[in-house]
């Protein structure tokens, strides 16, 4: 009695299963879990993909450009459409996963981001694969460390119920790890792109992943009902953690608190294992160019024990402190160039200066590799086209310190979280805005320059000052934000407000030369038609809209009035006429009157138009003339019925046009042939197309000068982009065509988004690739053999 009170959590079999018949009952067991969970687990998907729908219009509303909001429709319908069956899918695949469990042919489920990460090279892995295994490895470590205590004890039954077998969370047929591969393998019949898919994985994450503790626990109860392991608990080995989980998860809470603030979601995780990948590639690759020993500052030191950190970062300290001022001074890139080239020579003649003995300058392999890693880093930094180059030259300067960041802390290469590289990152994303014209206070400079200073004097060991200082520069670029933010609103608005001013006019203008622009008619009803009342149109439009009544009824007075101005020749035209004219005269003063005419101008026009309409109904002959004759008549000599006091002008002046039918018949402008849509679309206007708002660009004009602008707003009127300086202010706007041939004659260049860091990393693992290509091309250089 006493040893089954010590041992409370062991199970003997042979008491729970009944004799004869144990096949049985384990059977019956495992559909008992079977049919709890993957009840509760179906409806959870069924959830998820009830969702779906209103995720991606909600992306599609935001979209940046036509080609993305595209995307996203597509996927709605193609969500839709395959629902059932991918929802029948999982389902067969998550029954099947329980009947290879019964069998013990369930093997665990391995990441395959963690399977490719081992590999000395990124280009083994389609990279639509790795984003989806990473996006799954990422929620499978997650729900597997919230879930421990749960599953942990479904983990222990499981393993009862099955004789004995060893169960964990890879190979649990309801662990998240095999569920998620489950789901990986059923959306695999949506034909969307990657974006689409990694939303539904988190809409997965966010319905299926989080729903899954209370299955866990109705399991357990119902198991204890069981009789299966009623008092187990929860004890986890020293030093584990669950399946999946990335090595960092263990951090200090201040560090996961920072991880967590850059990318929200599965994102940390999956970014983070991908730039592990990276790291580890860069080092194979580093590690490739020197196959023998390591050298001690140009002599052969195999054999020879390593530098010590704390040494290593002592020289750094007093090399950084001697090259301060000089630094300073260096505000051209070329100076800065020399300096980034010179600091591993100068570091290694450092160390040789404050080491005790010859044998302790010998730097370690892996600090070998980071000095030149740092090095790289930083003649990017120097040639980036996204950086103006005195930003490039101020940002040349943190050499040193990142550097020392560097060999205090391998994770700033592994992982995007690490407090330098976004500090780096929000300078550089800063920086790539920057122009003299648009920061001629120095606010921006003189900001960035402050947090540069900052490091160079703060730093010694404690990365602290780079979260510190992380959080100054994000809150005053947060008060910058709010105050482009506002002025882009309003160069938008304004934008928008002269667009449908043009575009109405536009269209009143069509309309009136409709009516008239083939036809003789008299002076009088070609300069009311073209002045006053195609402005009265432009009115309409604007206020109520083409589809208004009023609108209606300014157009059938333009018809009737036009048909008034014709000879009539029958009793029945006379009659008519004479029964319309009331009604003209009241509709053309209301029209008057909402343009604001002049009550004496009001009065002299009408009283031309009795004097015409009396000589009509009398049958004397009329003067005509064209359109064109009469508009180019009145911009060169202003008649009184134009509703302007020309008593002081000159008449031999001509006069800007006064309406939208006067511009379009009198402009002699030539179609700017970088503004016509091309007989076929090439990629540069295509790409064009797909440019999102908030892309940066850079402007170079005619002598040389550079300005950088955003694209703060696309019109829906004339598509037209507006760029925007970083103050919010507006730069210019351009159409479609004319943007694509400045991007093919080079006056414009598209900035890139991706982060400086993640740029400067691919940039480097290419430009190694490609040394190791050429040398592995070139033939081995001959040996003289020793006499």
């Amino acid at each position: 009695m006493t040893a089954a009170k010590d041992t409370p959590n062991v199970v003997d079999l042979q008491q729970r299963q009944p004799t004869g018949n144990a096949g049985d009952r384990l059977g019956d067991l495992l559909k008992l879990v079977r049919s709890v969970a993957l009840k509760r687990i179906n409806a959870l998907v069924g959830t998820l993909f009830e969702n779906v729908d209103d995720a991606l219009f909600d992306l599609a509303e935001r979209a940046g450009s036509n080609a993305i909001q595209t995307e996203y429709f597509d996927g709605m319908r193609e969500v839709r459409k395959k629902r059932q069956l991918v929802e029948r899918l999982f389902q067969e695949q998550a029954t099947k996963a329980f009947t290879d469990f019964a069998d013990g042919k369930l093997k665990p489920v391995k990441g395959e981001a963690g399977t490719a990460s081992s590999t000395p090279g990124l280009s083994l892995v389609d990279d639509v694969e790795l984003e989806e295994s990473l996006a799954v490895t990422s929620m499978v470590a997650k729900a597997d460390s919230r879930l421990q205590r749960a599953l942990y004890q479904v983990n222990q039954r499981l393993a009862v119920i099955i004789g004995g077998g060893k169960v964990e969370d890879a190979n649990n047929p309801i662990g998240p790890a095999v569920l998620g591969n489950a789901f990986r393998t059923a959306i695999r019949e949506f034909d969307v792109n990657i974006q689409v898919k990694l939303i539904v994985y988190k809409l997965f994450d966010r319905y299926v992943m989080a729903g899954l503790e209370p299955v866990y626990d109705e399991v357990n109860v119902e198991l204890i009902r069981a009789g299966v392991l009623p008092q187990v608990r929860h004890v986890m080995p020293h030093g584990s953690r669950p399946h999946g989980m990335p090595a960092g998860a263990g951090a200090p809470a201040g560090s996961r608190a920072a991880a967590g603030a850059i990318a929200p979601g599965y994102y940390d995780a999956a970014s983070s294992e991908l730039q592990g990948e990276i790291y580890q590639t860069l080092r194979s690759l580093l590690a490739s160019r020197h196959p023998g020993d390591r050298y001690e500052g140009g002599e052969g030191g195999a054999g020879l024990p390593g530098l010590s950190p704390t040494d290593l970062l002592s020289a750094l300290t007093i090399l950084q402190s001697q090259s301060a001022a000089i630094q300073a001074r260096a505000d051209g890139v070329a100076d800065a160039a020399q300096a980034v080239q010179q600091i591993k020579r100068e570091l290694l003649d450092q160390v040789g200066r404050i080491s005790e003995d010859a044998k302790s300058r010998r730097v370690s392999a892996a600090d070998e590799d980071t000095i030149d890693l740092v090095g790289m880093l930083f003649e990017y930094i120097l040639q980036d086209r996204n950086l103006p180059t005195r930003m490039q030259a101020l940002f040349g300067r943190l050499q040193i310190p990142y550097l020392k960041v560097a060999i205090l802390d391998k994770h700033l290469f592994a992982q995007k979280s690490h407090p330098a590289r976004r500090l780096l990152d929000l300078l550089a994303e800063a920086g790539k805005s920057w122009t003299e014209e648009s920061d001629r206070d120095n606010r921006l400079h003189d900001r960035i320059r402050a947090a540069v200073e900052a490091v160079l004097r703060d730093f010694d060991d404690d990365v602290g000052v780079f979260e510190r200082e992380l959080e100054s520069f994000t809150e005053f670029m947060d008060q910058h934000r709010k105050r482009a933010e506002l002025a882009e609103q309003r160069a938008a608005e304004a934008t928008r407000g002269r667009e449908r001013l043009q575009e109405a006019r536009r269209t009143a203008a069509r309309e009136i030369l409709k009516r008239i622009e083939e036809r003789q008619l008299p002076p009088v009803v070609h300069t009311v038609l073209s002045r006053p009342w195609a402005n009265y149109l432009v009115l309409t439009i604007l206020r109520q809209g083409e589809g208004s009544d009023e609108w209606k009824n300014a157009l059938r007075f333009a018809d009737e009035f036009v048909w008034s101005a014709q000879p009539k020749t029958t009793e029945n035209d006379i009659t008519r006429l004479r029964a319309l004219l009331p009604q003209l005269e009241k509709a053309l003063r209301h029209g008057l009157a909402t343009v604001a005419y002049h009550d004496s101008d009001v009065k002299q026009l009408m009283g031309e138009l009795s004097q015409f309409y009396r000589k009509l109904l009398d049958g004397q002959k009329i003067e005509t003339r064209t359109a064109k004759d009469v508009i180019e008549h009145n911009v060169a000599a202003p008649a009184p019925v134009a509703g302007v006091d020309t008593s002081l002008a000159d008449a031999a002046m001509p006069t800007a046009p006064q309406s939208p039918v006067e511009e379009i018949v009198l402009s002699t402008e030539p179609p700017d042939e970088a503004e016509a849509p091309p007989e076929a679309e090439d990629e540069v206007v295509q790409g064009v197309r797909e440019l999102k708002v908030g892309t940066w660009l850079e402007f170079i004009e005619e002598n040389g000068q550079r300005e950088r602008a955003k694209l703060s707003w696309i019109s829906p009127i004339s598509q037209k982009y507006l760029f925007v300086n970083r103050r919010g202010l507006k730069v210019c706007d351009k159409t479609v065509y004319g943007l694509a041939a400045e991007l093919r004659r080079g006056s414009a260049v598209v900035l890139e988004e991706v982060p400086l860091f993640d740029r400067a990393l691919d940039a480097i693992v290419a430009r190694l690739r490609h040394a190791g290509d050429e040398a592995q091309a070139s033939p081995p250089a001959a040996t003289t053999p020793a006499g």
